[in-house]
């Protein structure tokens, strides 16, 4: 596989099979990510792409699902990856979901019409950090999108007949916008009703904007249990309108947690009460068991 530099994925593509299409992030400016600083964004050639399919294809039984690479796949032309997922389907026809990750400004560039041809192609689920609804959070993190805009893009992945996977980051806000922080996005992500939502917890890159305000003492993370205020405060205010599989079960978050709600949002809160209650640092996920 033509692999450049580090890969990553949701963690609910663990066992899919990666194809690079594009190189990097072609926003990359947010202060808290550090995971493409090392590239510059590009476009991979599609004789490169469609080689590395063709070595997946000699992997049937190992796979039934692809995620593309890298951070903003949905940037490029429409009939581009249309052609990527029609080679993926000649190739591999075992294969039963593509997914991507896609920012704001990528979805909000495709037309309806667009949209819902790529989902005809094969591409079936979108994932887009949101990381907060809270606008000051938000241009704090040079996020490049603020609530409005994220929501008019969810919507447009929803009416596609995409199923929509939302990220969001706990700790974001830092000590002094925390209770705002958990309070927009969770209302952010009531009026967007994803099909999936995942709260994973910031954690500090020292060559990052953001790890680099924190040493100096400009930022300042909410404690373990701070985190999990936060997280309470973020669910209590989550509405959903169809059923949503929530987790927080990242290997960054302190209380590992998996629910579909609205039916169980009662249950989490009371099991997240009853762990701040107790106060027992014994029943968190400890410092060296965190990763990225």
């Amino acid at each position: 596989m033509d692999y450049v530099g580090n890969l990553f994925r949701p963690p609910s593509e663990g066992r899919s099979m990666i194809i690079q299409a594009t190189v990097g992030c072609s926003h990359n400016q947010c202060t808290f990510c550090g995971a493409y600083k090392s590239k510059k964004f590009y476009i991979k050639d599609m004789a490169v792409i469609k080689k590395d399919i063709d070595e997946a294809s000699q992997y049937r039984g190992h796979f039934d699902k692809v995620f593309l690479a890298d951070g903003d796949v949905l940037i490029m032309p429409t009939n581009t990856v249309i052609e990527i997922l029609s080679y993926i389907k000649k190739k591999c026809p075992w294969t039963e979901r593509i997914g991507v990750y896609a920012n704001t400004k990528a979805i909000l560039r495709k037309t309806p019409e667009e949209l819902k041809e790529l989902k005809a192609a094969g591409l079936l689920i979108i994932y887009q950090g949101i990381e907060s609804g809270n606008k000051d959070v938000l241009r704090h993190i040079k996020k490049g999108a603020f609530p409005h805009k994220m929501l008019e893009a969810s919507q447009k992945i929803i009416a596609s007949g995409m199923e929509l996977s939302q990220t969001v980051l706990l700790g974001l806000g830092g000590t002094e916008l925390s209770e705002a922080h958990a309070i927009d996005t969770g209302k952010l992500l009531s009026e967007m009703s994803p099909h999936y939502a995942s709260a994973l917890t910031v954690m500090l890159l020292p060559y990052t904007e953001l790890g680099k305000e924190a040493a100096a003492g400009t930022f300042k993370l909410p404690d373990k249990f701070g985190m999990l205020k936060e997280l309470r405060l973020m669910i209590e205010n989550m509405n959903m309108k169809r059923d949503c599989f929530f987790t927080s079960n990242h290997a960054s978050n302190y209380l590992p947690i998996r629910a579909h709600f609205p039916k169980e949002k009662k249950d989490v809160l009371e099991l997240i009460d009853a762990v701040i209650a107790k106060g027992d640092e014994n029943i968190l996920r400890p410092e060296y068991m965190r990763a990225l």
